[in-house]
């Protein structure tokens, strides 16, 4: 008895003390705030129940859910997981794949989040996974965006399929990491596309011997074209070709090949391959002009980020003037300008750049540099002024632009209505007006198709669908930009909806 009275003695000061600490709570986690920048909650069904029946619920095996698979975590992009899950896989790659986005800056961001976005593949077979995977990785390839494909093709696994190690091997040739795909494939041969990776592959390893040895076998037996087999016999024995004309250059080459013509001292320039063909300008390899070109190339459409084209566009003095050297130019001044703290100085070079940027399509890439500068401007030329409020409302911040619009004309005050999200509050100063106006309605109907798209849970289809609305919109379809505008905003792609609509008024894409 004394030996429990003790042990209870000893643990009193323990219980008082974890009863005088703050209960803890299992769901703390509930109290953190939500991300600030969320483009808004997506709605898979309605807020409220329409009657007081009960409602059906679905089941589905817990081992039949793919795990989610994406570069962007779905608290960051706000779209659902189950963004495909009830779509055919075919029809989404077919969507995937055609959807043109090439002219607005809002519709490629929003394509990039649903590729890149954490998501299921749709309910079915292992390959309805896959050929979703390989549509999403066909089409970043095509936007030029290298990186992202080939480090979402390293995450689904690249060795798992011929299919991904395809994929996985195209990219890493042009981003200049092909050590890593090349280990891969000379540790399983069997992933190779054909015999000229695997000698390629062989060669980079070190093993020249094995490497001509495939070559020969390759010859023998005509296991390549006799135009590929050409370009190997110059990578791998460069001295017996030295006095010979160089080979012909396909018109469209496949990766290997054009790695194979820079090997062999041959480079081919990119501007008229595959727009992914532009990263391997990017690397040190690249003379400043090319590596210029090829950014600005990416960045239009989105594939690089702004902040990459102003670290190549001011990395030093161009020596030469024209064409790509006067957009440098006109951008280096107007940096110096912004770091002068001297509004006319601003007011003098912003017309410049803005006209050389407008050229090249880059004008939101501009924004986005530039935009919280132009803010603390006090620009008193009053074109200036108009110009450096409309380049804002190009940019994320547009929505602080808005209140305080500089302008009195019809156009200004739509603008700034449009930014705050009530352009139906001002009169529309063109019939393209009026259309995005009746986008943004509170009571805006959808189509019946798009309708059941959304109650049967076919979101992301729903979403490509308005995606392609636009763009028939941004041609003159009134109806169809009003209703892709409706949808966005109807699933909660609120900021989407507004950017693309202040692209299309704001810049000039005839």
């Amino acid at each position: 008895m004394p030996t429990r009275l003790a042990v209870l003695l000893l643990l009193l000061p323990g219980i008082g003390l974890a009863q005088a600490q703050q209960p803890l709570s299992v769901i703390d986690w509930l109290k953190t705030p939500p991300p600030a920048n969320l483009p808004g909650t997506v709605l898979l069904e309605p807020p409220v129940a329409r009657s007081g029946q009960q409602p059906q619920i679905e089941v589905t095996p817990l081992e039949s859910l793919a795990p989610p698979l994406g570069l962007v975590a779905s608290s960051v992009t706000g779209l659902p997981v189950d963004l495909w899950q009830r779509s055919d896989a075919r029809q989404l790659a077919e969507r995937l794949m055609n959807v043109p986005v090439r002219d607005n800056p809002a519709m490629q961001t929003l394509l990039y989040t649903l590729l890149l976005s954490e998501t299921r593949p749709p309910h079915g077979s292992a390959e309805a996974g896959e050929t979703l995977l390989l549509a999403r990785l066909d089409r970043l390839m095509q936007l030029g965006a290298v990186d992202p494909a080939q480090a979402l093709v390293q995450l689904a696994g690249p060795t798992d399929t011929a299919e991904r190690f395809g994929r996985w091997f195209n990219a890493t040739l042009l981003t200049g990491d092909e050590d890593r795909s090349c280990a891969a494939l000379v540790a399983q041969p069997y992933l190779a596309p054909d015999y000229g990776a695997q000698i390629f592959c062989t060669a980079r390893r070190g093993d020249w011997t094995s490497a001509a040895l495939t070559l020969e076998a390759a010859h023998a037996l005509e296991l390549l074209p006799s135009a590929s087999l050409d370009l190997l016999d110059r990578f791998l024995s460069p001295e017996i070709f030295e006095d010979l004309p160089p080979p012909q250059r396909p018109s469209r080459p496949d990766p290997l090949t054009f790695r194979l013509f820079e090997a062999i001292g041959e480079p081919m320039a990119t501007a008229t391959l595959p727009r992914s063909f532009a990263n391997a300008d990017l690397r040190d390899l690249a003379g400043w002009k090319a590596q210029l070109e090829a950014a600005e190339r990416l960045t239009r459409i989105g594939a690089l980020t702004p902040n990459q084209l102003l670290g190549l566009y001011t990395q030093r003095t161009p020596a030469a003037s024209g064409g790509i050297w006067d957009r440098v130019t006109a951008l280096q001044r107007f940096e110096t300008a912004l770091n002068s703290n001297s509004p006319e100085a601003v007011a003098k070079t912003l017309p410049i750049v803005w006209q050389a940027m407008q050229q090249a399509r880059l004008e939101v890439p501009f924004a986005h540099l530039f935009a919280e500068a132009l803010a603390g401007q006090a620009l008193t030329d009053q074109k200036a002024a108009a110009l450096a409020w409309r380049i804002r409302l190009l940019s994320p911040d547009y929505e602080m632009a808005a209140r305080a619009p500089v302008g009195t004309d019809a156009e200004a005050g739509f603008l700034a209505a449009l930014a705050k999200g009530e352009p139906g509050n001002v009169l529309p100063p063109s019939p393209r007006a009026a259309a995005i106006a009746q986008g943004f309605l509170p009571n805006a109907r959808l189509s019946p198709e798009l309708e059941l798209m959304l109650v049967e849970g076919h979101l992301g289809e729903a979403i490509l669908e308005g995606m392609d609305r636009f763009a028939r919109g941004a041609q003159g379809n009134h109806g169809d930009l009003a209703m892709a505008l409706a949808l966005f905003r109807r699933v909660g792609l609120e900021d989407t909806a507004r950017r693309a609509a202040l692209q299309l008024m704001l810049l000039d894409r005839s």
